[in-house]
């Protein structure tokens, strides 16, 4: 069972749902924009699996907003993607997490979503390079 499996299988048990592996399995598309297995990220939901958080799971959230001028390019999701790691829902105006951590780092950005995708690109190829050497 992979990270999303694991979710999904938190998220129907908070609503009280009964869970299997099918139902599982059933759920992985409806909630997830990239069904494929990853050891890392891969966890963008769907509106539908945020409506469910909210409506049925009653699963806290936190929701920053995004500055108004900030484009969201391919660039920009291939790092919420790699470097959040907890289930994110994007808009054009807000980010949602599940993870109070998550929500400090991005509100430390102001919503910057790029900003705090490059940083951690740099921080992680200065770790890089520092055990290289």
């Amino acid at each position: 069972m992979d990270r999303k499996d694991s979710y999904t299988e938190v998220f129907l048990k908070a609503a009280g749902v009964d869970t299997n592996e099918k139902l599982i399995k059933d759920f992985r598309p409806i909630w997830w924009l990239s069904t494929r297995g990853k050891d890392v990220g891969g966890l963008r939901m769907t509106d539908q699996c945020l409506d469910f958080l909210h409506d049925k799971a009653e699963i806290k959230t936190y929701k920053i907003d995004i500055p108004k001028e900030l484009t969201i390019s391919s660039q920009v999701l291939i790092w919420l993607d790699q470097y959040l790691d907890t289930p994110f829902h994007l808009t054009k105006k807000h980010v949602t997490v599940l993870s109070e951590k998550a929500a400090f780092e991005l509100y430390l950005f102001s919503g910057d979503v790029k900003k705090f995708g490059t940083a951690r690109s740099l921080a992680k190829r200065l770790r890089q390079e520092s055990t290289s050497e």
